[in-house]
């Protein structure tokens, strides 16, 4: 642990923060794509009923774009388990409390323990894909119709 109080390296607060800032990205495209593809017409009409900025974000775009802010949680927390960097230069490799699957196949493979690591390796894979099923189940928006 740190002996600097109030330090955030070396710590699971840190690791999240850290994460969430690295996976940001990941998260604003969806989000920005989403409202993009509202357009303006939806927000003139609640501006003719007279509908205050907050109450048309709340009432029109928060509905409107929903599959884009589920799109964006499921891409955020799928890049964030799968990170490797930021997790050994803020979180390290604390047992218990830092420690996570992409730490953990890149110690295996250190230990030369690749039966281990392929193990890992594939429920990282089987996770990837469970993730984009649920996804693609949950958001009726990646359920296309082909003619």
């Amino acid at each position: 642990m740190s002996s600097e109080p109030g330090a955030i390296h070396f710590t699971f607060q840190g690791l999240v923060i850290a994460s969430v800032i690295y996976s940001t990205p990941f998260v604003v495209q969806p989000i920005q794509n989403a409202i993009e593809a509202i357009g303006k017409r939806p927000l003139e009409v609640a501006a003719t009923l007279r509908a205050r900025p907050w109450d048309t974000f709340w009432s029109v775009v928060m509905p409107l774009a929903r599959p884009g802010f589920l799109t964006a949680s499921v891409l955020g927390f799928a890049h964030t388990v799968g990170e490797f960097g930021v997790v050994m230069m803020i979180g390290g490799n604390i047992p218990g409390q830092t420690r996570v699957v992409s730490v953990q196949i890149f110690d295996r493979v250190e230990a030369l323990e690749y039966a281990q690591a392929h193990w890992l390796a594939g429920g990282m894979v089987v996770f990837s894909f469970a993730v984009l099923i649920t996804l693609y189940t949950l958001n009726p928006d990646a359920r296309r119709k082909t003619p």
